[in-house]
């Protein structure tokens, strides 16, 4: 991987470094600015965890990482610090920006079906009545 791609330098890497965790189990364990990096990538770009590039390590890894951080307040840790180690307002920004879309918005066949009641009797019950004004007439008045 080339080292332009990483998204934090070494020297902020290393800030931050004594706030992660740092006890392995199991398989090795990914490198953590690599994947700091893809979920860095993956947030600010908006985009899906399955779209982050391989570069930054399986992605799995890096949802999954994301997920048991934030569960561990981690990432509110390093929110945290790197807003108290003050410097220029534009390197401590945090922005919180989102984007909302419809339920609707995630595809899936449109139109309307036709569903059946799940009322008893709904089959044999009229599902309207006509108004006792229609036979009536009109008045001689109108």
């Amino acid at each position: 991987m080339d080292l332009s791609e990483f998204w934090l330098s070494e020297a902020q890497f290393e800030r931050l470094r004594p706030m992660l965790p740092d006890k392995v189990r199991g398989v090795a364990r990914v490198d953590d600015r690599r994947v700091i990096s893809g979920i860095i990538h993956v947030v600010k770009s908006g985009g899906r965890w399955v779209d982050a590039p391989a570069c930054y390590g399986p992605r799995k890894t890096l949802y999954n990482r994301f997920v048991r951080w934030a569960e561990k307040g981690i990432w509110q840790e390093l929110f945290v610090t790197l807003a108290a180690a003050g410097g220029p307002p534009a390197e401590v920004l945090i922005d919180s920006t989102h984007m909302k879309a419809h339920r609707s918005a995630g595809g899936g066949k449109g139109g309307r079906s036709a569903r059946r009641s799940g009322s008893a009797g709904a089959a044999a019950t009229a599902s309207s009545t006509r108004s006792p004004t229609a036979k009536a007439g009109r008045s001689a008045s109108c």
